[in-house]
This record gives structure tokens, C-alpha cells and sequence, in this order.
């Protein structure tokens, strides 16, 4: 899974915007566009993320694990 763009369509699907997410886990919106590129990111950032969307970004990730067990 690439977990920038699944923030960015979940994202969609909510109707939230970069500037919205920025401000929610107190960044600049330029570095919302570069989560977005990312294949990984730091847990703790995730969980930031997840709060702010109440989305279990965690629980997509584990799933995908499972299956390729």
C-alpha cells in the first residue's frame, strides 16, 4: 500500500482539504503535498493523521499485512 496516496483519497472521499489536514496536525500545507508522495511514514505521524481524518489508517495496513502472510 502506498500510504501517502491512500491519506490523499481518504481524504477525498471526507471532503478535506490539504490546508484543513495542515492545520489539523500543525504543519505547513506544503508538507501535507509531500506525505502524499510517500510510500512509508513515521508512525507517529500516522497516528496524527488518523485523529485528525478519524480514520484507522492503522487497521488498512494490518489488513494488507494479513493477506500477504
Amino acid at each position: 500500500m502506498h500510504i501517502g496516496q491512500h491519506i490523499k483519497e481518504v481524504m477525498r472521499q471526507q471532503g478535506v482539504t490539504a490546508t484543513q489536514l495542515a492545520k489539523d496536525i500543525c504543519c505547513a500545507r506544503p508538507h501535507i503535498h509531500r506525505i502524499f508522495r510517500k510510500e512509508n511514514i513515521d508512525i507517529a505521524l500516522l497516528e496524527r493523521i488518523s485523529t485528525a481524518l478519524n480514520y484507522d489508517f492503522f487497521r488498512d495496513l494490518s489488513e494488507e499485512f494479513q493477506g500477504k502472510v
